[in-house]
C-alpha cells in the first residue's frame, strides 16, 4: 500500500514536468489578480466525561484558541503560493492527568532526584519531581496544575499551484510542518487536475505523506516503573507516597509489570485521493471522491491509561473516595494504572462520498454532503451534512447547517475496567467507540462587492462568522466559535 502511494506521487511529479510545456494563448486572465490575506481566529469549548487519559472516566474539558493567517500571493499570470501559519493554545483537564497529582503537596521537592527529570523527554521538569514525605491527592474529576494541562501547537504549510495557459490544467506542490510538547510533524504531497467539456468537468488526484515522530509521554506512575522497576514506590516520585489497595488500607503491591515503552516512535501516513466535480446546469453543481488512507507506526497514544478487569486495583489518594472512584463526587483519589493503550501499528481507511449543490433561487441555495468510512479497525462510519445560504442582500448571506454523524465501535474498544490483560490489543478511547452526534450552525457572512480600500492598500473582501454546537450521544459537548477577515491588495 505505501509503495502504491509513493508510486502516485512519483507519477504526478512527472506528468507536473510535462504539463509546463502547453502553449501560450494570446491572452489569458491572471489566476489571482492581486495578493490576499486572511485572518482567522477560532475558539472550541468541550466538556465530557469520558477520558482517554482516566481510562474511559474522568473530565474531558478543554479550550483550544488557534489563530490563523493565511498569505495567497500571486507569482505571476499562472502561479499562486499559499502561506498558512497558526497556532493552536488549548488547556486540557484531560491531559493535565498525565500526572494527576500536581495540585498537591506530592509536585513539590523532597529529594534530590534530577538525573531522572533529565532523562525524561518532552514534559516541563513541574510534571515530574521527586517525591514528598505525607498524603497526595488527585482525581479524574479535577484538572492537575501539571505543566501538560496547556500546550501550543505551531504550524505552517506552503501550497504551490500552476495553471495551465488554457487553464484546463492545474497542477499543485504541498509542504508543512507543526510540532507541540510531545509530537512534530512533517507534510509533503501534490495534486493534479484535468478539466474537460469547456471546464464542466473536473478529474482530480491528490497525494499526500505524512512523516510524525512522537516524543512518548507516559502516565506518572507507568514512567516512574520504567526507571526504576519494581522498587519505583521507594523510589524518585513515590517515594513516600502511599499506596491505597480497594480496601482503602496501605499496601506495596502495585506492580504495573504488564507495562514497557513503546519502542517506535514513528508514524507515517500516505493518502491518494481521487475526485470528479461536474456541473449538469446552471442550477446543480455535484462532486465525488474517494480516499485511500494507510498509516504505519506508533498509532496509539502513549498517554492513554488503561484498567484491566482482572488486575487488583490501586489508589493514591484519600480512601473516603475509592466508592465514589467513577463520579465526579470523587474529589481526592486517583487509580493508577494497570497499562497504557495498545493498538495495531498498521491502519487502513477508505472513505467516500459525495457533495450536491442546488441553486434553489437568487435568495436561497442548497449544499448537501454525504461521506461513507471503513477502516481494517472495525469502524464504519456515515457523514451527512446540509447548508442553506440564505442571500439577505447582495453583501449579506445568512447560513443555517445541520451536521449528523454516526459509527460503529473499533474492534479494540472497551470503555473503563472493561479490558482484560490477556488481551491483544485494548483503547478506551471514546473517539473509537459506538456513538452518534449532531451538530448545528449558523454563520453570517459579509462580501464587499465594491472592495474599496479600508486600511492602507488593503481591501475589505469578506467577513464570515460561524458558530456551531456539537452534542455527542457518549455527553460529550462542545461549542465552536470562528471568525475571519479577508483583505486584498488594491
Amino acid at each position: 500500500m505505501k509503495r502504491i502511494l509513493l508510486l502516485l506521487i512519483l507519477m504526478f511529479l512527472v506528468h507536473f514536468g510535462k504539463a509546463q510545456s502547453t502553449s501560450p494563448n494570446s491572452y489569458q486572465k491572471r489566476v489571482l489578480e492581486t495578493p490576499e490575506i486572511e485572518l482567522l481566529m477560532s475558539y472550541y469549548q468541550q466538556d465530557g466525561d469520558h477520558s482517554a487519559v482516566g481510562g474511559g472516566i474522568g473530565d474531558e474539558s478543554l479550550d483550544d484558541v488557534t489563530p490563523t493567517i493565511v498569505i495567497t500571493l500571486p507569482l505571476n499570470d499562472n502561479d499562486v503560493l499559499t502561506i498558512d501559519a497558526g497556532l493552536s493554545a488549548y488547556t486540557s483537564a484531560s491531559s493535565s492527568n498525565i500526572n494527576p497529582f500536581n495540585s498537591t503537596g506530592a509536585s513539590g521537592r523532597g529529594g534530590d532526584d534530577e538525573e531522572d527529570e533529565d532523562d525524561y523527554e518532552g514534559d516541563d521538569e513541574d510534571d515530574f519531581r521527586p517525591g514528598t514525605s505525607g498524603a497526595a491527592v488527585g482525581t479524574p474529576w479535577l484538572a492537575s496544575s501539571g505543566a501538560s494541562k496547556s500546550d501550543v501547537l505551531a504550524s505552517v504549510s506552503l501550497a504551490y499551484s500552476h495553471s495551465s495557459d488554457d487553464r484546463n490544467w492545474i497542477l499543485g506542490l504541498h509542504g508543512s510542518v507543526s510540532k507541540e510538547y510531545d509530537y512534530h510533524s512533517l507534510g509533503f504531497g501534490g495534486s493534479v487536475a484535468r478539466l474537460f467539456a469547456e471546464k464542466n468537468t473536473e478529474l482530480s488526484l491528490k497525494t499526500q505523506v505524512y512523516l510524525d515522530a512522537w516524543n512518548p509521554i507516559y502516565p506518572t506512575e507507568l514512567h516512574e516503573y520504567s526507571q526504576y522497576g519494581s522498587n519505583f514506590l521507594n523510589s524518585g516520585y513515590f517515594e513516600g507516597m502511599t499506596v491505597l489497595n480497594e480496601q482503602g488500607n496501605p499496601t506495596t503491591a502495585y506492580l504495573p509489570n504488564l507495562f514497557s515503552e513503546w519502542d517506535a516512535k514513528k508514524r507515517n501516513s500516505y493518502s491518494a485521493s481521487l475526485g470528479l466535480s461536474q456541473i449538469f446546469s446552471r442550477r446543480l453543481q455535484a462532486s465525488f471522491f474517494v480516499d485511500l488512507i494507510y498509516q504505519e507506526g506508533l498509532l496509539s497514544t502513549p498517554y492513554h491509561r488503561i484498567y484491566f478487569a482482572d488486575r487488583p486495583n490501586y489508589y493514591i489518594g484519600n480512601a473516603s473516595d475509592i466508592p465514589v472512584y467513577t463520579s465526579r463526587e470523587n474529589t481526592g483519589v486517583f487509580r493508577l494504572a494497570d497499562e497504557v493503550e495498545r493498538l495495531p501499528d498498521t491502519r487502513l481507511k477508505i472513505p467516500f462520498g459525495a457533495r450536491i449543490n442546488y441553486y434553489l433561487s437568487q435568495t436561497f441555495k442548497l449544499r448537501t454532503y454525504y461521506r461513507y468510512y471503513t477502516d481494517d479497525w472495525g469502524i464504519t462510519a456515515h457523514t451527512g451534512s446540509v447548508e442553506l445560504p440564505v442571500s439577505l442582500s447582495p453583501s449579506f448571506t445568512l447560513t443555517p447547517t445541520y451536521r449528523y454523524y454516526e459509527q460503529t465501535a473499533a474492534t479494540y474498544f472497551a470503555p473503563f475496567e472493561t479490558h482484560v490483560s490477556t488481551e491483544q490489543y485494548y483503547t478506551s478511547d471514546y473517539d473509537l467507540a459506538d456513538f452518534q452526534s449532531n451538530q448545528y450552525g449558523i454563520g453570517l457572512s459579509y462580501t464587499n462587492i465594491f472592495s474599496k480600500p479600508k486600511l492602507f492598500n488593503l481591501g475589505l473582501k469578506n467577513v464570515n462568522l460561524r458558530f456551531s454546537h456539537y452534542d455527542r450521544s457518549d455527553g460529550l459537548k462542545a461549542n465552536i466559535v470562528s471568525f475571519g477577515l479577508k483583505y486584498v491588495f488594491e
